[in-house]
């Protein structure tokens, strides 16, 4: 994981005793040994645990303070034998000032102390009555048991052997600022916050953190590491929850279990190699830096020799399987109601622009054309039109299932959609005469010419119907397929007035429709058809099956969808080397019975995948992704953005070059896999 970018966090809630120094001490120092042992690379514990936080008055006492900063000596000795960093919190003096202090600690050093910034001092809160704000304390250094170290809000602590550890420190109340020092650290190059906190628990309290905390990693394009006080604290006037939070661009990785006797270990694994991927791709993150901190460098950087576990040790990480589909239980129909009528949306204007004349859809039984036929449905029940404006015809070839056709029937007839056949073998035949080609003389020759004869005639016929009965062609292909450049360009499914899946992936639409089906957005019959067309198998059926040969299977031929839009996600969004998404990937898909499935996804549908299939399909989606068919994508029609994972529009997220080759992605892939 360290090769790949991760670096591994956690936060600790120790045990802990009121002003018992030494017994907080060794407390602390067990979590270490514990984190040491998972190969945890950050830890950080809360607020003043060395102390502990709610003594009050005891923060003045000599013997208190002189027990802390010989407690810090200990546990930096302790540390020396240790991976992780840790983040000790600690009342500390400075110049006859009390601050209330994240003292970093590696290896046997003390790296630098960092004070709080922002002092809460209203309702249950004193802390002006002990400490000095460390708002104005930048260039200084301090001393701590025996040694002189850096002192200040304007450290940045950075691992020389380990490129994307920079980690920025502020305390508590910090965040709730409306300028967060980390946001600055953020600004300056720190790829991972940390909030060492007290906090103690009220109602909806949590819920607060969790949106700072998720808040504060979305805007700075960071990590966001929280750690709260827990059991131990006293309960004189307030109680406290031990809250553990890791955030990473708005996702959550980890929680800790709140209200626990038991300390706590809240662990997760940050992929900064995400996270500066997606500050380069912003310049927003760039102008911002510029804007907050002028064109002089305000912050110190204290770098270390981290010395990590270079092993494999796993991945400690929630993987998404299917990072387009919805993942958030909570959010769920909130979500797929979103992805779906974004698409509604968007063929609802664009049927209002040309007149509002008729829709006009080949509807093939298979899951694209289906979706797009659905979607226009909705359209005409949002404008209130009838669903006879939508002109859906079955066009059979030389391959085409009786199954398949006779779901296009059903569906239609379900809709209530103007439904019609045009057989295009006779027209078929000809051209191939007309071209000489083998078959047309009785050979069994299906070539590509033998294929695209078959798809360009279909988009021919619903251009030209189109201009016949005064509408406009919707097209059905998707965003997987337009990645792998599985289409017929030109004269061909890759060609329409309007193409409204271009944005979704095949997952998204496979899990869209059973969201329509699960939500009772159509009625029974439609469902049950839909229920029926979920269950066929991918395939373009242009090519005859004989005796000995099942009918073309698409995910034989070119690989699981699944494992594309995987691939692709993590490709175009965040540009990741193809190393790094086989990595992904084999985590994610390696176990059936591990990681994060989509809510509600059938148990018969799982699948799993080791690594050399994971490189094997790895390596086609490089080559047609790269190299093969960008030409189709830069003349794809007009379509709907779906997904934050991007679309490939060339007016849109992705512009590239139709003549590149792949070579560059697939030999990183090849020298990273083992042998």
């Amino acid at each position: 994981m360290h090769r790949h970018g991760f670096v591994r966090v956690a936060t600790s809630t120790p045990n802990g005793r009121p002003a018992d120094v030494p017994f907080n001490r060794d407390a602390i120092i067990t979590e270490a040994r514990r984190a040491h042992q998972s190969s945890v690379d950050l830890l950080i514990y809360p607020e003043l645990c060395i102390s502990s936080y709610a003594i009050d008055d005891l923060h003045h006492q000599a013997a208190v303070l002189d027990a802390v900063e010989d407690a810090v000596a200990t546990i930096v000795a302790e540390s020396e034998a240790l991976t992780p960093v840790l983040l000790l919190g600690a009342p500390l003096r400075h110049k006859g000032r009390l601050y209330n202090c994240a003292v970093v600690v590696s290896r046997g050093a003390i790296l630098g102390v960092v004070p709080k910034a922002f002092l809460p001092n209203y309702r249950e809160y004193y802390e002006m009555r002990w400490f000095s704000h460390g708002r104005f304390r930048v260039g200084e250094e301090i001393e701590v048991a025996g040694r002189t170290v850096p002192f200040g809000i304007d450290l940045l602590f950075a691992a020389s052997d380990l490129p994307g550890f920079v980690f920025h420190v502020e305390i508590c109340e910090d965040v709730w600022a409306p300028i967060p020092p980390s946001s600055k650290g953020a600004l300056a190059g720190a790829t991972i916050l940390a909030n060492l906190s007290a906090s103690n628990i009220v109602i909806g309290k949590a819920d607060d953190r969790h949106s700072l905390c998720r808040s504060q990693s979305q805007r700075a394009v960071a990590a966001y590491a929280y750690s709260a006080a827990g059991p131990g604290e006293s309960t004189t006037d307030v109680a406290w929850d031990g809250q553990g939070a890791i955030y990473e661009l708005g996702d959550m990785l980890a929680e800790a279990e709140r209200f626990s006797l038991e300390p706590q270990l809240c662990i997760a694994d940050v992929d900064t190699g995400r996270i500066l991927s997606e500050r380069m791709s912003t310049p927003t993150f760039g102008d911002g830096a510029d804007f907050a901190l002028g064109e002089g460098e305000t912050f110190r950087w204290v770098r270390f020799e981290h010395r990590p576990t270079y092993g494999d040790i796993g991945l400690v990480r929630p993987i998404r399987r299917f990072p387009y589909v919805p993942n958030r239980e909570s959010h769920l129909d909130q979500d797929c109601y979103e992805a779906f009528n974004i698409q509604v949306e968007g063929l609802r204007r664009r049927y209002e622009a040309t007149g509002g004349g008729n829709m006009v859809i080949g509807v093939s039984g298979g899951l694209d054309s289906t979706h797009a036929l659905i979607v226009a449905a909705k359209v005409c029940d949002r404008l209130g039109v009838p669903r006879s404006n939508i002109l859906g015809f079955t066009m059979p070839g030389f391959a085409t299932g009786e199954a398949t056709k006779e779901n296009a029937w059903r569906l239609m007839r379900a809709l209530g959609v103007t439904a019609d056949e045009i057989d295009i073998r006779p027209a078929a035949r000809q051209m191939l005469a007309d071209m000489g080609h083998p078959f047309a003389g009785g050979e069994p020759v299906y070539d590509i010419t033998f294929e695209n004869v078959q798809a360009g005639l279909r988009t021919d016929y619903l251009f030209r119907l189109a201009n016949q009965r005064r509408g406009f062609v919707i097209g059905t292909g998707d965003l997987s397929e337009m990645a792998l450049g599985w289409c017929t360009y030109g004269v061909g499914d890759q060609m329409s007035h309007y193409a409204v899946n271009t944005g979704v992936p095949k997952t998204l639409i496979q899990y869209l429709i059973r969201w329509t089906i699960r939500t009772g957005q159509f009625d029974a019959a439609t469902a049950k058809v839909l229920d029926a067309i979920l269950a066929t198998k991918f395939s373009p059926e242009l090519v005859p099956a004989d005796e000995t040969e099942e009918l073309q299977d698409t995910e034989a031929k070119i690989g699981p969808y699944e494992l594309h839009d995987f691939f692709l996600f993590h490709t175009m969004r965040y540009g990741l080397p193809p190393s790094k998404v086989a990595f992904m990937a084999w985590h994610a898909w390696r176990n059936v019975d591990e990681g994060l499935w989509p809510i509600a996804f059938p148990l018969d549908a799982r699948r799993s995948y080791d690594l050399p299939t994971i490189a094997k399909w790895l390596e086609t989606f490089l080559w047609r992704f790269f190299a093969f068919s960008q030409f189709k994508r830069s003349a794809i029609p007009n379509g709907p953005k779906v997904s934050p994972g991007g679309a490939l529009s060339p007016r849109g997220d992705w512009r590239a070059p139709s003549d590149a080759v792949a070579q560059v992605w697939l030999d990183e892939l090849r020298a990273a896999l083992p042998k």
